[in-house]
């Protein structure tokens, strides 16, 4: 059966073979089964299960699934979870755990849909643990997690020399820290900052509080956080204020903005310049897309900017309040995939052609069964079933490629800078601390940085400055 009239090229490292569609007519065998699935009497064979274990078949029999899901077809939804759940172990190859993870999604999706609600039994049978334990971690912890990987260290590396650059000369420096590390690129900040030639600058440092549990979660407050950071700075001669802001993606962070604009007015009395730095690492796309109208008539962006109207995307009104703040530099790293799509099995496709490579690099940096193993991919499984399960505003992630989010800054009046040869250098040099296979590019006439795994993208780090 063909899925698509252009299939997309395969991704994945294992060999792809063509996909049976055995799961289409499979009503006259009857094999013993290995893993039972309650309801369903009539098996494939072992052969037969064999043949879908290469990472392009499994693809499409998530497509299958999620296809029949949508229709409210439960019985052939209930026998393509049943090959899915013979064929994916938890404790599989990558690939597998990737699928499992996709699994999960699907039933949790189906157990909201129509007749498809019958398969909360099956999904109570053959996966009692179904709730998703993120992990809650500690200071250290979080730390040393983010350091197994360059996935976060490629982004606070690039910004970090971008920032650096950018702040030379001034004694006051506002660094507005959008991030979903909770902070953890800052310690590094502030050592290269009390090497200053100069002299380190007054650190003003800004964060905005989250309504949501997004993963990775902290197990202290961003109150006691921030007092472990000043302290911090202070050891390393570094003055340093930090401040909670209440606000939330949901809205675009609308009181955020409000907040910096207030400041401002109050800074401008004073003689002293100060740079204003807005550090975003993978949070802008938890900020929906919808328009002002949809999420809400009477959104703050109508009173800060009369010229948006109820058809303003709030991701736009987002970036182009940030550009009236006339900040010194912006730096923008996220994931460089596309997870917008309302279609499901669009997002399924894109979302599966993604994550297999965080499963696929882990295998190379923790142990599997290992207690970091287990924290690593319940994080996964949470974002894969928020991309699967979940619609409206339930749908946080919602990934955008690089190339739409160039577009955005373009539109919003901002102007891409090329990051530092230093910069390049020192991020090649903390590649060579991770397993072969992490890599690095140029893209784009800013030249744009890209992390890659294995030649696919992974995480995109861009620098802009306000358009005249």
């Amino acid at each position: 059966m063909q899925f698509t009239e252009t299939p997309p090229p395969p991704l994945h490292q294992n060999s792809i073979t063509p996909c049976s569609n055995f799961i289409m007519n499979n009503n006259n065998n009857q094999f013993h089964r290995t893993r039972p699935w309650p309801g369903f009497s009539t098996t494939p064979t072992n052969k037969a299960l064999g043949s879908v274990k290469d990472a392009n078949c499994m693809e499409q029999l998530l497509v299958h699934c999620a296809n029949a899901i949508e229709s409210n077809d439960a019985t052939l939804a209930q026998q393509i979870l049943w090959v899915l759940n013979n064929t994916a172990p938890p404790d599989g190859d990558s690939n597998q755990r990737l699928t499992c993870g996709f699994l999960r999604a699907l039933i949790s999706r189906a157990a909201m849909t129509g007749n498809c609600k019958m398969l909360t039994a099956a999904m109570a049978n053959t996966h009692p643990n179904h709730a998703i334990d993120t992990h809650k971690f500690s200071v250290i912890e979080l730390a040393s997690f983010i350091d197994l990987t360059p996935w976060h260290r490629f982004g606070f590396v690039a910004a970090n020399a971008a920032i650096l650059e950018a702040i030379e000369g001034f004694s006051v420096v506002h660094i507005v820290d959008l991030s979903l590390t909770h902070c953890m690129q800052i310690p590094t900040l502030i050592d290269a900052i009390a090497n200053r030639p100069e002299g380190p600058p007054f650190i003003k440092l800004t964060v905005s509080s989250c309504d949501a549990d997004i993963p990775p979660m902290l197990d202290i407050s961003y109150e006691d956080l921030g007092a472990k950071l000043v302290n911090f700075a202070r050891s390393r001669n570094v003055a340093m204020e930090f401040k909670v802001i209440p606000s939330s993606y949901a809205d675009g962070f609308a009181s955020l903005i409000e907040h910096l604009r207030v400041q401002q007015l109050v800074f401008t009395d004073r003689n002293e310049p100060e740079a204003l730095v807005i550090n975003s690492h993978m949070k802008l796309h938890y900020t929906p897309d919808e328009t002002l109208g949809e999420i809400h008539h009477h959104s703050p962006y109508y009173s800060m900017e009369p010229s948006f109207s109820s058809t303003t995307s709030l991701r736009s009104a987002f970036l182009k309040a940030l550009r009236s703040l006339n900040p010194t530099i912006v730096v923008l790293v996220d994931e460089d995939a596309d997870f917008s799509s309302t279609n499901l099995v669009s997002r399924l496709r894109s979302a599966f052609n993604f994550l297999w490579i965080p499963y696929d690099a882990v295998d190379t940096c923790i142990r599997r069964g290992s207690k970091q193993m287990e924290w690593y991919e319940a994080d996964l499984c949470w974002k894969i079933e928020n991309v699967i399960a979940q619609e409206d505003v339930q749908r946080v992630e919602r990934l955008e490629s690089k190339s739409k989010w160039v577009q955005r800054m373009r539109n919003a009046n901002f102007r891409g800078i090329s990051f530092s040869e230093e910069a390049v250098t020192e991020i090649r040099h903390m590649l060579d601390e991770h397993a072969a296979g992490w890599g690095l590019k140029k893209e784009d006439e800013e030249d744009h940085l890209v992390l890659t795994w294995k030649g696919h993208n992974v995480v995109f780090a861009t620098a802009w400055v306000p358009s005249y």
